[in-house]
Formats: C-alpha cells, sequence, structure tokens
C-alpha cells in the first residue's frame, strides 16, 4: 500500500489523531515503531518509514513503542474499503481462523487461491496473513500485561500462544527484554480464577453514540440471556461447550471496558473479536459519515448522530433465529417468544452471578432446537417448523454465517437457509456478517423514513435505486434512517 511521505511526516509532526490506526511510523535508527500520535521527540524525515499496519512493522524488524503502545491504537484496517476480501480475511483471522489452520484453509473459505490471498494482503497492509496473526497474537498479550494482573502464564494463555516458553522467547526476540519486565515493578498478580474474569479496554475511533447502541440492545433484550442496567450491558456467551458472562460499558477516553468471565482463558480473542463485532468498534465514522453526508436526505441524520454504529451480533445462529420469530410480529412479541425459546431449550448457567442475578440461560443450541416442536411456545406451526430446520442446517454446518467471498454470495447463501427471506437475509448480513453495504431495501421503516413532503413512500426498488449513492456505506444509512424515528439522545460518551 502507498503512503505518502510527506503527507505522513505531516501527521505526526502535528500529532494528527485522524491518522491513529491508519498508519503507523517506523524509525530507523532505533527500530522503534510508533502511533502519529507518540508523544516522543519528532524523528528526522530521513529516518522514519511508513506502514499501513502495525503487522507490516513487525514483519519488517520493528518492534512495538513502549511509550504509545500501538496495540491501544484503534482497529481501522479492515475499513478501509479498499478489499472485501482483505476485510473478510482480517474478521476471520481476528476470530482465530490461522489458530489451527493455514493461510491456504483460509483462502478456501473466501473462495480465493492461497496466492492470491497473500498478494492483496501484501499490497492493502504490507504484511502477510500469518504477520498479520502473529501480531495481533503478541498486541493483545502486551494489552493484558499492561492492563491487568493476571500472571505471565495465564496471559500466555489467553492471548493465544501454545506454550509459555513460546511467549517468553517472542517477547525477548521483540522487545529485548521478558514480558515481565514490561509490568510496573512491585505489582502483584492476581490469577483469573475459577470464572476466568478478565478486564480489558476495546478502543474505538470517537466519536460513539453509546445512548443509541444501548437503546437498539436494550429493545431487543432476550430475558435470561441479556440485561441493561445503567449504561452497562451484560449477556451470557456459550463457546465450545463452556458459559460465561461478558459485561461491557463506557470507560475514560474513546474506549468500552469490558469485563469478561469464561473459564476458559483460550478464548479470549475469540470473545474480545465478538465483542468488537457486537459494537462495531472497527467502524470509521468521520469517513462513512462524511461520505453519506452528500445526501442532502442523510446529512442531518450523521450530523445529529455523529457517532452512530451499526449494532452487530453475539452469533449467527441466535441473530437468525431472532429474526425469523419477529416476522410478522412486533419487536416486543418476538423478544417474548425468544425468552420463552430460552427457558425451554437453553441451557441454565452453572453459577449465577452475584452482578447479573437476571442472566440464567444461554442461547439454545442449534443441535438443542432440531427436530424441537418449537411451535409448541406460541407460533405459526410452519415457523416453528423452519426453526427447527434453520436448526438442523446450522448444526450440521456450523460455519454457515461466516464470511463470504462477496455480499451477493452471502444474500443467496442465506436465502436458501429455512424462513429466510430477503429481508431477512440482508439483515442478517449487516449485523453478523459485519457487510457495511447490506440493505435491507423492503424494510417498512426506511420506507417511512424516507418518505417525501406529501407523505409518499419510496417503493423498495425506487429505495434501492436511491441507496446507490450511499455504497459501500448502505448499512450505516440504513442505521441512520431506523434512528430517525426516534429523538437523538444526549450527551453522548465523551471523548478524549
Amino acid at each position: 500500500m502507498d503512503l505518502d511521505h510527506d503527507a505522513c511526516y505531516r501527521a505526526i509532526q502535528t500529532r494528527d489523531a485522524r491518522f491513529d490506526g491508519r498508519l503507523f511510523i517506523a524509525v530507523r535508527t532505533t527500530g522503534i515503531y510508533c502511533r502519529p500520535i507518540c508523544p516522543a521527540r519528532t524523528p528526522k524525515r530521513e529516518n522514519v518509514t511508513f506502514f499501513a499496519s502495525a503487522a507490516a512493522a513487525q514483519e519488517a524488524g520493528f518492534r512495538p513503542c513502549l511509550r504509545c503502545r500501538p496495540e491501544t491504537a484503534p482497529d481501522l484496517a479492515a475499513w478501509r474499503g479498499t478489499s472485501n476480501t482483505v476485510t473478510r480475511a482480517l474478521s476471520l483471522i481476528e476470530s482465530g481462523a490461522l489458530d489451527d489452520a493455514d493461510v491456504e484453509a483460509l483462502a478456501d473459505r473466501l473462495g480465493v487461491g492461497e496466492r492470491q490471498l497473500r498478494r492483496l494482503f501484501r499490497r492493502h497492509l504490507g504484511a502477510s496473513p500469518v504477520a498479520v496473526a502473529q501480531t495481533r497474537r503478541v498486541l493483545l498479550a502486551k494489552q493484558l500485561i499492561h492492563e491487568t494482573r493476571l500472571p505471565m502464564a495465564e496471559i500466555a494463555l489467553a492471548a493465544g500462544f501454545g506454550s509459555i516458553r513460546r511467549f517468553n522467547e517472542t517477547f525477548q526476540q521483540l522487545f529485548r527484554r521478558p514480558p515481565s519486565a514490561l509490568r510496573r515493578a512491585g505489582a502483584a498478580e492476581v490469577p483469573a480464577g475459577p470464572t476466568g474474569e478478565v478486564v480489558i479496554l476495546l478502543r474505538y475511533r470517537p466519536p460513539y453514540d453509546w445512548p443509541a447502541m444501548l437503546a437498539f440492545l436494550r429493545a431487543r433484550c432476550i430475558p435470561g440471556v441479556e440485561t441493561i442496567g445503567g449504561e452497562r450491558y451484560a449477556r451470557t456467551i456459550e463457546i465450545d461447550g463452556a458459559t460465561g458472562i461478558v459485561a461491557v460499558e463506557p470507560a475514560a477516553g474513546a474506549a468500552l471496558k469490558a469485563t469478561i468471565r469464561f473459564p476458559k482463558l483460550s478464548a479470549l480473542p475469540v470473545i474480545i473479536a465478538r465483542l468488537r463485532r457486537v459494537f462495531d468498534l472497527a467502524a470509521d465514522p468521520q469517513a462513512i459519515g462524511a461520505h453519506l453526508a452528500e445526501d442532502p436526505a442523510l446529512a442531518p441524520l450523521v450530523k445529529a448522530r455523529p457517532g452512530l454504529r451499526v449494532p452487530g451480533a453475539w452469533d449467527g445462529f441466535e441473530l437468525a433465529v431472532r429474526a425469523v420469530l419477529g416476522q410478522q410480529i412486533t419487536v416486543t412479541a418476538a423478544i417474548g417468544l425468544a425468552g420463552k425459546l430460552v427457558a425451554t431449550y437453553g441451557e441454565r448457567l452453572a453459577l449465577a452471578h452475584i452482578d447479573h442475578p437476571a442472566l440464567t440461560h444461554v442461547f439454545p443450541r442449534p443441535a438443542r432446537l432440531a427436530g424441537a416442536d418449537i411451535a409448541a411456545l406460541g407460533m405459526p406451526r410452519a415457523r416453528g417448523a423452519a426453526l427447527a430446520a434453520l436448526a438442523a442446517t446450522v448444526a450440521a454446518d456450523p460455519l454457515i454465517f461466516g464470511p463470504k467471498r462477496s455480499l451477493e454470495e452471502a444474500i443467496s447463501r442465506l436465502r436458501a437457509l429455512a424462513g429466510i427471506g430477503e429481508w431477512t437475509a440482508q439483515y442478517i448480513a449487516m449485523r453478523e456478517l459485519r457487510e457495511p453495504d447490506a440493505f435491507p431495501a423492503a424494510d417498512i421503516g426506511l420506507m417511512r423514513a424516507m418518505a417525501d413532503e406529501t407523505g409518499r413512500r419510496p417503493s423498495a426498488a425506487e429505495l434501492l435505486a436511491r441507496a446507490e449513492g450511499w455504497r459501500p456505506w448502505r448499512a450505516y444509512a440504513a442505521q441512520h434512517l431506523w434512528a430517525s424515528h426516534v429523538p437523538a439522545p444526549a450527551p453522548r460518551l465523551k471523548q478524549g
């Protein structure tokens, strides 16, 4: 990826926060790479090289700055809009696709050749897929060293290192010191304990409309699975048979604080990746807003909610079930049915947590619902049968909600599932597949929001034609139109 040297150097001279996460500065005389906002003295122009990603800087032999901490930079690589394949690959890597598989398997999941995938990564990120995965692992470990009191052995496990020896060797090679030397002297270690409690900051690029995010999630909270109290959202989770609880709330600065209680520390990278998707933390709201504001109808909406995000989903199957349950009934009625479904078929938490007594169950697994008489909970028999068939399909292919090679392919495959029509497929693509250009044009709420002065609503075809100018951010346009029915909340999260 080409980076204009003069423009990049001006960015670091002025400590321009707009470039934080977009580029990294490597200083050849020190062997260190930094963020554009690093408070250290600006290096000489002739001594610096610029990289599009932290992975590219590390692959070139530079080590992270201990002062500006590149691991805390907002992760914007997946939202550059330069390559859909790279975007989807990054999502899979963040979820652990290269932990137990190779690049060839990753390329197969994306429908491209291995050599092509490597070329795309080199062109857009300046690093190989393996280097990206390794850098994410190292930077997560470094963040855990700084932000938690976990013992080093637990940090190695939580960050995805195969052994404490490999963990120590990597840090010694990269930082020229053992990992324990990066932690403030005298700080006592505190093991995660039987519940695996970890508190970590999840950073984003401001602004962020947290009240709007909470309002969206609050309206869809499933009893027993999710709760919202004050400014904190909490839910139960299940990964590979283990269950736990996550809670997310605002933190000082441009970050959310996630409290994760999960017995398997090795699942931490996957949990963090899912939380980042749920709360849309990789988005660049300024770039998205500037593009959408070019449309006169959207400009006032973007101005009213400059930090609006597209809420994601914790699990694709859960979201699909929610969407099917909500067909032809109100959101409130759908949540009532979902609560019955959870109480009947969901697994009860082994241990209730004192801070979250209302969280009692995890959402039912596909295998539990396959073949069940779901209609007995109070819905049309055809819809119950569709849900059971959907559950059987997902149980047979757990990766069915994974990224596809294109939005069009994703919609086509989703529509082939029982009970999934065009609207539902687009909705799942928005919230689970994180497709920024997904757009349910037949949605009544979108049509109502785009009605003209006489009250005439556009047809689905007319709305789809109008939305061409909103590409590649039609999902964000849809979120702004839906949010336009509700007064803009204030104040938003403080930034700083």
